[in-house]
This record gives structure tokens, sequence and C-alpha cells, in this order.
């Protein structure tokens, strides 16, 4: 993989592929992607609001003829960060997983909107939610959803490259998608590869998120987009597929020991990621583990979850 300089915009990565980086990765700072062959072009994922992928449009259309006109517009999955700009690509053909257009619909941008309007008063959940999402505006989003799913696989041609979407989840979300083309050994991942920052497990089970990591590791990639940081190549999966299996282990022998998700995830030693970013997102993979580990069903949902996460923030 080319060593290309972790800074915001467009990041030429050879023979008409392109990654549009978002610095530091962060919440809410995601990366999406643009594949070109002559006139036709596909699009991977927008991002959390109109400003912003309006000024991604802008710049890819500065450099790119074909993203004058977008053809297909992939959403790899749910989250706002990577489909709340989807408006600002008329005329596309949107293409998700049937989970993910599901899953699209439970968290319109007027419920964040509404989350940091209220935050005065939410106490530390609303302090951690105004950090956290106080950079993005959610005002004037029309939530535009998919207009074509499909379930585990999808082949694609922008021209004449093959363009292959894997479905993967349920992991981070329920419904995550890899776009890959085979001919440039390139992968889009989603957020399935958080890079220099902790993932975050909304949905699990924990072994899809490792399986699809094994499933990158055995495919020919050289240059690997994530859903948030740096570009990266097979060993960032790696290390990622390392956290899991850590975190699985340990935890594991936390609720064995009869210990709360909350007292796990405060007793779990993270110094080998200690520069990662987004430490408060264990308390999120622990309960999710937890829930996996007891068969229970339930989700706790997600204000709750920020809360928690919101808790130790403070207390780290």
């Amino acid at each position: 993989m080319s060593k290309q300089a972790y800074t915001k915009g467009l990041h030429d990565l050879g023979n008409s592929v392109y990654a549009y980086l978002q610095p530091n990765g962060s919440w809410g700072w995601s990366n999406a992607g643009m594949i070109v062959d002559g006139d036709t072009s596909l699009l991977v994922d927008t991002l959390y609001d109109l400003k912003l992928t309006g000024e991604m449009l802008a710049a890819m259309r500065r450099s790119i003829p074909a993203a004058a006109q977008i053809d297909m517009l992939v959403n790899t999955h749910a989250n706002g960060d990577h489909c709340y700009g989807n408006q600002l690509v008329e005329g596309a053909r949107i293409i998700a997983s049937a989970r993910t257009a599901e899953e699209m619909l439970e968290t319109p941008p007027e419920r964040m909107a509404m989350l940091l309007k209220q935050a005065p008063a939410l106490g530390a959940l609303g302090a951690f939610a105004s950090r956290v999402f106080g950079p993005f505006d959610f005002e004037n989003i029309t939530l535009t959803p998919p207009t074509q799913t499909f379930e585990g696989q999808l082949d694609l041609r922008v021209g004449t490259k093959q363009v292959r979407l894997l479905e993967v989840g349920p992991a981070h979300t329920r419904g995550d998608t890899l776009v890959y083309v085979p001919g440039d050994r390139v992968i889009f991942t989603g957020d399935i590869l958080f890079i220099e920052g902790h993932p975050i497990m909304w949905a699990g089970p924990v072994g899809n998120w490792i399986r699809a990591c094994d499933l990158i590791l055995s495919l020919d990639v050289e240059t690997i987009v994530p859903g948030h940081g740096p570009l990266t190549d097979k060993q960032g999966v790696a290390r990622l597929k390392e956290y899991w299996e850590y975190l699985l282990r340990e935890v594991r022998l936390r609720y064995e020991a009869g210990l709360s998700a909350q007292e796990a995830a405060r007793d779990l030693p993270l110094d080998a990621y200690a520069s990662w970013d987004d430490a408060e997102r264990v308390v999120v993979n622990v309960a999710s583990i937890y829930r996996e580990l007891s068969g229970q069903q339930e989700h706790p949902g997600t204000l709750s979850l920020f809360a928690m996460m919101a808790e130790y923030a403070m207390a780290g």
C-alpha cells in the first residue's frame, strides 16, 4: 500500500479509485470513497451532515469528471455519518443491505437534532453528546433511504470494473457491508474497521466481526479504506481482529467471575490500546459481549449506552 498522509480530503488510490478522509476519525468523522470507470461512478457512503457532504462532493467534482453525475451510491451501514448526506446525491441509485435499509429508518436526523437541543438538561449524557456531536448540523436533512437492497452479496459493474458488495453484519450494526474492488485490490470496509480508534459494537455478535476481519484478510487487497481513521493494509485488519479476540477472552473471565458489565469495563486493562481514541466505547463492547454470553436478546437502548459511555469518559 502506498503511504499517504492522513489529511482531510480526496486521496487518489490509483486507477480511478479514490478515498475521502476526515481526520481525526473520532465520533462522526467518517471516510467515504469513489470508484470510477469512464463516465460511470459509484460513491461509497455520504457524510454526517449536508455541509460536509457538500464539501466532499464539490472536491470530487473538481477532480473527477464522472462525479458530476453519480450513478450509484452504496451505504455501508445505517449510522448517520455514512448516510445523512444521501439527499445531495440526486439521481443516483442508492444501494444497501436490506438490514441497513431497515435500520436507517430507526435513527432519523431529527432525533440527533433533538438530542443536541435537550443536551443542557441531560447532565453528563448531554455534555458527552454535545462534545461528540456538537460539530455537526442535523437540521434540514431529509433522510433518503436506499432504492435497492440486497442480502448476502451483490455484484455490480462500474463501467468495466467489478465491484462486489459483501454483507458481513450484524457486527458494528445489523447490516454492515464491505465494498470490494478486486481488479484494483482495494476494499472499503465501512465501520468494520476503525483504525487508531476503538471500534464500537452496537449489534454483534463479536464472532461475526472476527469473521469479517478474516474475510478481509483472505481477499487479495492492498489498500484498505476504513470507516474511520487513516488508510491501512492487512496489518490494520489483523490488529483489530486481535482487539476483539482480546476483549472476548478477558470479558468472558470477568463475566464468569460475576462482575457486572460496567465493572468489567472498568476492570479491563487497555494498555495495549492506550494510543487509540474513544476508549469509552469499550463500555458498549463489553455490554454487547455480556448480552452474547448470557443469551440475552433485549438491547439496552442507544441512549442508555451513551449514558454509560459518558460516565466512563468522565471517570477516566
